[in-house]
């Protein structure tokens, strides 16, 4: 079997990148999300993305599989004997859609009958009339959505997306305890989740004791982080991490705080994907522009809490490039 991923962005996922997921296998739970960046990273891996699994053969119990693959091919009672495949960009750019608080829905060209992912912009903005990128014609849907093919998968399976609640748990390091880095996600919900228990929402955090671990001292979602004193704020994060998988927002993502009271803005909403001139201060109500090159931006606290945890680590942070496309009207 040989996968074609719809999109420019990645070429043919071949067989050995696919993992073959029988449900019935692992009864304790299975979930999957996208994987991204980290929005922060000291260690010296490299960059993880695509469809990160999670699957126990016992509720509770150790998880027998814990990876990051580029295509999940999953098989279960009632579907395609064939299964149904999920590659990393549908993965990704669910994650991206549902931080920003859309649902996504399943789209098949009217032509071709090929699924359709909506990306970048498209994520984000419910439109009707849809590029197919298997056939290369407009095709028009019954309404305005988003779609993306992890919606297929569902309804085979007949499941809703899952329940969060917060990870009640707290953290507070410094960096120098952890010589092989620390690294930094926000938490993003899982486009399949069979497991009973609750999926835990927050910030999410790798951190280790050295280079050679081959697994991370700290593994855990946490409510509050903190780190050399610097406290991150799960929604900015969240809201950081989906804002660098959106391609067209490149450069647009800046920190300022208000000149007139001093607080840091935080845009929230469709304020958090579209780039305005001008900004309302949450606590005095001032208008304001940044003082940047550019005219249109977003602001967003945490590119300087990021700034000022890397003035205090070790080592200089990974920057990485998950090489997504841009793709707006």
């Amino acid at each position: 079997r040989a996968l074609v991923c719809r999109g420019s962005e990645i070429p043919v996922i071949s067989e050995e990148e696919t993992l073959d997921l029988h449900l019935k296998h692992y009864p304790g739970g299975v979930a999957l999300w996208g994987a991204v960046a980290p929005i922060y990273d000291t260690t010296r891996r490299e960059l993880d993305r695509g469809i990160h699994v999670h699957a126990r053969k016992e509720l509770g119990k150790t998880k027998v599989l814990d990876e990051t693959v580029r295509a999940v091919c999953v098989f279960a009672e009632g579907m395609p004997t064939e299964g149904t495949v999920v590659t990393e960009l549908d993965a990704i750019y669910y994650m991206v859609s549902s931080v920003f608080g859309y649902k996504t829905k399943p789209i098949a060209c009217t032509y071709c009958g090929a699924w359709h992912l909506d990306r970048d912009w498209f994520s984000v903005h419910p439109h009707q009339r849809h590029l197919c990128a298997s056939c290369g014609r407009y095709f028009r849907d019954h309404e305005f959505g988003i779609g993306n093919p992890t919606e297929f998968l569902r309804a085979a399976l007949r499941m809703p997306a899952s329940a969060t609640k917060p990870a009640g748990r707290t953290v507070d390091i410094r960096q120098s305890e952890y010589p092989g880095g620390v690294q930094i996600w926000g938490s993003n919900p899982a486009f399949l989740w069979t497991s009973p228990v609750e999926e835990e929402e927050g910030i999410h955090m790798h951190a280790f004791a050295s280079d050679d671990d081959t697994a991370p001292r700290i593994d855990d979602t946490f409510s509050q982080v903190v780190m050399d004193g610097v406290c991150l704020d799960p929604a900015m994060v969240r809201t950081s991490m989906a804002q660098a998988a959106l391609p067209h927002l490149g450069g647009r993502i800046l920190s300022a705080d208000c000149p007139s009271c001093g607080t840091p803005k935080f845009c929230r909403a469709a304020a958090a994907f579209s780039p305005s001139r001008r900004h309302k201060c949450d606590s005095c109500r001032q208008e304001f522009a940044p003082p940047c090159r550019v005219r249109k931006t977003i602001l967003n606290p945490v590119p300087a809490v990021l700034r000022e945890l890397a003035d205090l680590a070790p080592r200089v942070p990974q920057r990485h490039d998950m090489g997504l496309l841009p793709e707006a009207p």
